[in-house]
């Protein structure tokens, strides 16, 4: 399962973890208490924080932004008696597909004209878009995969993800 945060900044007190392909996450980064009515094995709280700053003229602005993907470990749990090596991959992939979607409205501001006057909601319009489509394609893995137990589909995921972060 999945839990998405969206946010335009890391707030600063909140404990992150951020994406780093040579790191993946272990039982230990889960720090959040599981509800008691949980239906979820496990719960993964990532997303997409962005930060940008702006110069030139009225006739061409230049953008430096900044998007960075966070794992949150006081938000994200699991039941110890539930999960596994597979489910730990599963949720992995999880923070992986945020990834990519930080890759992808990367690529978008960098390809983008903004002018001084559609600056901001410019750039607020495509993180909410990119966001969207990020809890769209998160729902269709945990569909597809159904959260971990088709273990065939598990690991079509994996190679897919796995791919893509290769190739962007």
């Amino acid at each position: 399962m999945i839990f998405l945060l969206i946010s335009f900044q890391a707030v600063a007190q909140e404990e992150t973890v951020e994406w780093n392909s040579n790191q993946r996450l272990s039982w230990s980064d889960f720090k959040g208490n599981f509800p008691e009515n949980a239906r979820a094995a496990a719960t993964t709280a990532s997303g997409i924080s962005y930060r940008f700053s702006t110069s030139g003229t009225k006739d061409k602005i230049e953008i430096d932004f900044t998007v960075l993907t966070h794992f949150y470990p006081n938000k994200s749990w699991y039941q110890v008696d539930l999960c596994d090596d597979v489910m730990l991959s599963h949720e992995q992939l999880h923070f992986d597909i945020s990834e990519l979607f930080s890759r992808k409205l990367r690529k978008q501001l960098a390809e983008a004209r903004f002018t001084h006057d559609n600056v901001k909601a410019k750039v607020r319009a495509m993180y909410r878009k990119n966001n969207q489509e990020l809890n769209e394609f998160q729902n269709q893995y945990d569909r597809e995969s159904n959260f971990s137990r088709n273990r065939e589909q598990q690991v079509l995921w994996n190679i897919k993800i796995a791919e893509a972060l290769e190739s962007k």
